[in-house]
C-alpha cells in the first residue's frame, strides 16, 4: 500500500481543510473525501459541505471523493443516538462515528485508493510506543481544543495509519494558515456538538424522529423525596444533572437525579443528591493496556467538558469497567462516555451504564 498516499476526511470546514492543505506541504499526496448522510432530501449532517470540501480541493490540486454513507449512518448513529434517549440515556454519538465511519468505513475506501494513511482534523496527538509496541493516542497541547475525549473507541490499527495534521494548533493558528492558503472559508463558524442537529435542538430531532411514539407516552410525573412535585414533558427531553427547565418551585435548586422510562417518571433531588462515587461502564476499549484487571488510578472524564477527576479503575469479572472516584462526582450520565488519561495518554474508555451511589 502506497505510504505517500493519505485519504483526507474533509467536512469543507476549516480544520479539515488545513490538514489537507499540510499534508500536501509535507510531501504527501492527499486525497480529499466528504461522506454523505442525507435520506429522503433530508440533510442528517449539518456542519459537512460537499461543496466547500470540492473547491479546497481544487484550490490546492487534489483528488476528491464523495461517498454515500446515509444508510449506513442512520441505522448505526441517528437510530442509536434516538434509542439511547428513549430509553432514559444520554448518548454520545461522536464516540460511535468515529470508530465506525471516519476511522471504519474511510479505512476502507483508503484501502480501496491504495493510500495507506487517513488523517482528519482532530485536535489530538498519536504516536508510537517502542515499550509499549503499540499505537497511542494522546492530548493536544492545546488543552481547549483537545478531542482525545471521542477517540477512545478506536482501535490499534486504526491508529497506526492515523494522521492529526493540525494536533496541537489553535484554533487561531489554524485559521491563520487557512488565511495563509487564501481558503475562503478562513473565518467559516465552528462545527455544531452534533452535527446532525441543527442548532443543536436535540429535542426537536427526537420528536421528529419519534413523534409517533412519543404521542403515546402520557404525561409523567417528577418525584422529590419520594412525592409528586410537578409533571414532566417527557422523558426523552431530560438529562442527568439537569438544572434548568423542570418547572418545579423549591428553596434550594433540584437536578435532575435519575431517569425511570418504565414508569415514566423522573428523580430530581438536591445538589449533594446527584454526587456518585463511581460508575460501572460496558462497550469498554482499551488503547494503552490489554487488561486493567489490577486497580489503578487514572485521571477520569465523563464528559467531553468535564474537567476531570482522578480514579481508581479495573475492569471486573464481567468485563466491565469501574470507575471509583477519589472524591464524589455529580452528574453521572448512563449513555455518556467515560474516558481514562494516564499522565497525557489516552487510556481507553466505555459507556457508561450505571453511577455507584
Amino acid at each position: 500500500m502506497n505510504k505517500s498516499k493519505v485519504l483526507v476526511a474533509m467536512s469543507g470546514g476549516v480544520d479539515s481543510s488545513v490538514a489537507a492543505a499540510l499534508i500536501q506541504k509535507q510531501g504527501f499526496t492527499p486525497i480529499g473525501v466528504t461522506f454523505g448522510t442525507q435520506l429522503n432530501d433530508k440533510p442528517h449532517c449539518y456542519c459537512y459541505s460537499e461543496f466547500d470540501a470540492k473547491k479546497i480541493c481544487n484550490q490546492i490540486g487534489i483528488e476528491h471523493y464523495f461517498v454515500d454513507y446515509s444508510e449506513y449512518f442512520k441505522k448505526e448513529i441517528i437510530d442509536y443516538f434516538v434509542d439511547e434517549y428513549l430509553q432514559g440515556r444520554t448518548p454520545n454519538p461522536c464516540t460511535k462515528c468515529n470508530p465506525l465511519i471516519k476511522f471504519g468505513k474511510l479505512l476502507e475506501l483508503a484501502n480501496s485508493l491504495d493510500a495507506y494513511w487517513i488523517a482528519t482534523g482532530h485536535y489530538v496527538n498519536s504516536r508510537f510506543d517502542k515499550q509499549l509496541n503499540r499505537h497511542l493516542i494522546s492530548r493536544s497541547y492545546n488543552k481547549r481544543k483537545d478531542q482525545s475525549y471521542v477517540l477512545w473507541g478506536l482501535k490499534e490499527e486504526q491508529i497506526a495509519r492515523a494522521m492529526f495534521p493540525i494536533s496541537n494548533l489553535t484554533k487561531d493558528d489554524t485559521r491563520q494558515i487557512a488565511k495563509e492558503f487564501k481558503f475562503e472559508i478562513h473565518n467559516k463558524m465552528e462545527s455544531q456538538d452534533v452535527c446532525f442537529i441543527p442548532a443543536n435542538d436535540y429535542k426537536d430531532f427526537i420528536l421528529e424522529e419519534k413523534n409517533e411514539f412519543l404521542s403515546t407516552i402520557p404525561e409523567g410525573y417528577i418525584i422529590f423525596n419520594g412525592k409528586i412535585v410537578g409533571k414532566h414533558k417527557g422523558y426523552p427531553f431530560y438529562t442527568i444533572g439537569q438544572r434548568h427547565g423542570l418547572g418545579v418551585s423549591n428553596p434550594e435548586p433540584l437536578y435532575v437525579k435519575k431517569i425511570i422510562p418504565e414508569t415514566n417518571t423522573i428523580e430530581v433531588g438536591l445538589r449533594t443528591d446527584i454526587n456518585s462515587k463511581g460508575l460501572v461502564a460496558n462497550s469498554v476499549n482499551l488503547i494503552k493496556y490489554d487488561t486493567l484487571s489490577k486497580k489503578q488510578q487514572f485521571f477520569v472524564k465523563i464528559r467531553y467538558n468535564d474537567k476531570g477527576k482522578d480514579a481508581v479503575c479495573f475492569i471486573n469479572n464481567s468485563g466491565k469497567l469501574v470507575v471509583e472516584f477519589l472524591e464524589p462526582t455529580d452528574s453521572v450520565a448512563p449513555g455518556q462516555s467515560v474516558v481514562l488519561y494516564e499522565d497525557e495518554d489516552l487510556v481507553g474508555g466505555g459507556i457508561i451504564e450505571s453511577a455507584i451511589n
